[in-house]
């Protein structure tokens, strides 16, 4: 590996830079995006058993608030309807939403960085492709007045430049691409039904005051 890392030249630098920032990216997001760390299953059903009468006390809010993104959402609308008993349905549907745009903004941390790094990759790669051309240019000049009589050895350095750095380029677009792909599914899919749960959570909130 080393090899070719010296044969593909000092273009390939930047490009192992990308791989290893866009490993440590998905390995965060995989660790982020956990279901039980966003939208625990069971969670919404047992917010609302808890209030079922009453509004629970702010102990068992903060619990729920550290839960996942969805318990920072409803910890809002409890704390909302403590602070504001009269206030009004729409008020209370605002201070969930802010609390969800928060949680999207967590959610959606460092995929742009992952999709610059897919959309890079293959730049840089051919920048590597392109000094590598320059390279087998230069080993054809002249040499004595006769024509194509370059340098074989600086010829082929400029080839394997040129590959190498190709190759690679695309080996690190490639992955960054399918798994910013598949985190922004993901994301999309979390932020619907952190929606949902929050229309439905509103709709039983606003119950309590009847």
């Amino acid at each position: 590996m080393f090899s070719i890392i010296v044969a593909a030249g000092w273009p390939i630098w930047p490009l192992l830079a990308c791989s290893v920032v866009g490993l440590a990216l998905v390995i965060e997001r995989f660790t982020s995006l956990k279901t039980s760390k966003v939208l625990p299953p069971k969670l919404l059903d047992e917010a609302i058993t808890v209030s079922r009468n009453t509004i629970p006390g702010p102990d068992v809010v903060t619990k729920l608030e550290r839960n996942s993104g969805l318990g920072e959402v409803l910890a809002a609308g409890f704390r909302h309807m403590n602070a504001n008993p009269q206030s009004t349905e729409d008020d209370l549907r605002a201070s969930m939403e802010a609390a969800g745009r928060i949680v999207a903004h967590r959610l959606e941390r460092y995929l742009p960085a992952l999709a610059t790094i897919a959309s890079a990759a293959p730049l840089l790669g051919l920048l590597g492709t392109v000094i590598g051309m320059i390279e087998i240019f230069g080993s054809q000049s002249p040499s004595n007045g006769a024509v194509g009589s370059g340098n074989p050895a600086q010829m082929a350095h400029g080839i394997s430049i040129a590959l190498y750095n190709t190759a690679f380029g695309l080996i690190v677009a490639i992955p960054a691409l399918i798994f910013w792909r598949y985190f922004r599914t993901r994301v999309d899919e979390y932020l619907l039904n952190l929606e949902l749960a929050g229309e439905r959570f509103a709709r039983h909130l606003n119950t309590l005051r009847s």
